[in-house]
């Protein structure tokens, strides 16, 4: 199966705004299946315009894009500013470093100043749960959540949905979702924003999620979310058909989560001893950066044919362009959005 079979065929979906009746994208949890599907499909045609030479539309000319990241980040920074210039957008990135927040301006100040600037689409990253909708809720276009505290990062959700849908298709095991797929996510979970975006799409689209993590790294009451909760890795591996790990913050930590790196990867690393433990084809994730020789060793980061780090960074930039296509559709005046 190639990737022009994962396009869902037309009239699949709701027609216009229908289709994806939100202005924001603020999590995941405010989404319904069908919106998720909707996002990976739309998601298609701009994997196969960015394998070609030329990687360019103006879809979004005359158009502003702002990404205020209140965060340090790289990679999703630039998977951001890379799709927004794709489109054939003027994409502005605001860094928290040299902004007036540094001066003591309030949050709601700052969202109040990118308002006035008349932007078509903002990208928010802060350090505080919330903070996104909050902004969302003060200016008057479109706002993406590029991570925000503990809460949620729903466009890595996204990209690695769509990661996994290629995977399994070139395998032959392409489905519309990933009903009965066991799927384990192991690391920090307690601080991990990722952690929870995920397990709120992959339970959606019908996975058996796994979370696994030192009792001191695990949120109070997470089998709400519908996952089983593992402590000890090897338990949580048997069987697993895709492995997700997450690198330890510290950034976020206060006080003493683990003993030390070195017991941590003994108890809690993936190595290819440990992978075999798995399905002998089980896949091999990690949203980045990677802490190897912590959480993951380089021979499993690295592992051919199963580890699907770098193709997570694709499909990063393929998602963000699609939801920067589908939120801006109102403003574009597309047929069926205004």
């Amino acid at each position: 199966m190639t990737s022009t079979d994962l396009t869902a065929p037309e009239g699949r979906f709701p027609a216009g705004r229908l289709a994806f009746p939100h202005r924001d994208l603020t999590g995941i949890g405010k989404l319904a299946r069908h919106e998720i599907l909707y996002l990976l499909s739309e998601a298609e045609q701009w994997v196969a315009l960015n394998r070609t030479s030329a990687k360019h539309t103006d879809l979004l000319a005359g158009l502003t894009i702002i990404n205020a990241f209140f965060e340090n980040s790289t990679r999703t920074l630039l998977s951001f500013e890379i799709a927004g210039k794709r489109l054939g957008a003027d994409v502005v990135n605001m860094h928290a470093a040299t902004s007036s927040v540094k001066k003591g301006e309030t949050l709601i100040d700052t969202a109040i100043t990118l308002n006035a600037m008349r932007a078509d689409a903002i990208v928010i990253r802060h350090g505080s749960s919330g903070a996104t909708g909050l902004i969302a809720d003060k200016v008057d276009c479109p706002v993406l959540n590029a991570g925000d505290g503990q809460h949620e990062h729903p466009t890595q959700a996204l990209l690695d949905a769509l990661t996994l849908r290629h995977a399994l298709a070139e395998r032959g095991e392409g489905a519309e979702d990933f009903t009965g797929l066991n799927v384990v996510i192991c690391g920090d979970i307690l601080h991990s924003r990722v952690a929870r975006s995920n397990i709120l799409c992959l339970t959606a689209m019908g996975a058996k999620v796994r979370v696994c993590a030192p009792p001191a790294l695990m949120p109070a009451g997470i089998e709400a979310m519908g996952v089983e909760v593992h402590h000890r890795f090897d338990d949580a591996l048997d069987g697993a058909e895709v492995v997700m790990m997450l690198r330890l913050q510290s950034e976020r930590m206060s006080g003493q989560f683990i003993p030390s790196p070195r017991e941590y990867r003994h108890l809690y690393g993936l190595t290819a001893k440990r992978l075999a433990i798995a399905r002998p084809d089980a896949l091999v994730m990690h949203p980045g950066p990677m802490n190897r020789g912590v959480e993951i060793d380089s021979e499993v980061a690295d592992l051919a044919g199963r580890s699907l780090i770098t193709r997570q960074v694709e499909m990063g930039v393929a998602i963000r362009m699609a939801c920067l296509d589908v939120l801006t559709r109102e403003t574009r005046g597309v047929e069926g959005w205004a």
